[in-house]
């Protein structure tokens, strides 16, 4: 059976909080509204999608009809991430090498990611990184998404992969929700904006940097 590894994408593979929250103040700003969101500060929040920003942003508003505004602006969120969706984004130190290590030992790499999936296609093409993944599936590729295990378990089938021989590389509860409900093991990264927090998830497997990232396959796929 082909070892599979499934990456999460958003502040796993690659540090896109910049242009997300650019994304979200822009759609505030089309909506009337002053920016609410700060980079470095809400990095965490911009790594759980585009409408928990928007909810936070409503939190600081004080606004009555959150829910309201944030329907109205998740679209025009998305219309801003896709015309402008690369310009503070750059990949984690290592990342690519360790996908390369992990194609070259034969092991099957993918996505799964809660970007939608042709925002999330645009972006690995941006990155020029397409060619490295063999599947991906975003948060429209299936009627559900994350923590629903039915996107991990396509991800797995579409890279030729097997579920009992795979695990998931992550950076939110999201995340290890996901690989829990889909019953393979879950690595979780440190250097997304919550750190070393994320060892309160009890992943099986913590990454620091992508450098020691064979070690971490050797203890969960042997």
């Amino acid at each position: 059976m082909t070892r599979t590894v499934i990456f999460d994408l958003d502040g796993t593979l690659a540090d896109t909080s910049g242009d997300l929250i650019a994304a979200a103040n822009m759609a505030l700003s089309e909506m009337g509204f002053a920016p609410q969101l700060n980079r470095g500060q809400d990095d965490a929040t911009a790594f759980r999608g585009g409408r928990a920003m928007l909810r936070l942003a409503a939190e600081r508003m004080a606004l009555a009809e959150a829910e309201a505004m944030i329907e109205r602006g998740y679209p025009l969120l998305l219309d801003a991430y896709g015309r402008d969706i690369d310009r503070h984004t750059s990949l984690y130190p290592g990342a690519m090498a360790a996908v390369g290590r992990l194609r070259a030992a034969g092991v099957a790499v993918g996505i799964c990611t809660n970007k939608p999936e042709g925002l999330a296609i645009q972006l690995l093409d941006r990155l020029g990184i397409s060619d490295q993944f063999a599947s991906l599936i975003g948060a429209d590729t299936l009627p559900t998404r994350k923590p629903d295990p039915a996107p991990y378990l396509a991800a797995v089938d579409a890279a030729g992969g097997a579920l009992e021989r795979s695990f998931l590389v992550g950076d939110t509860e999201t995340d290890r929700k996901t690989a829990r409900a889909a019953g393979v093991p879950c690595a979780l990264v440190t250097f997304g904006p919550t750190g070393r927090a994320v060892a309160e998830l009890e992943p099986e497997a913590l990454v620091d940097h992508f450098d020691a990232f064979d070690t971490v396959v050797a203890q969960l796929l042997p």
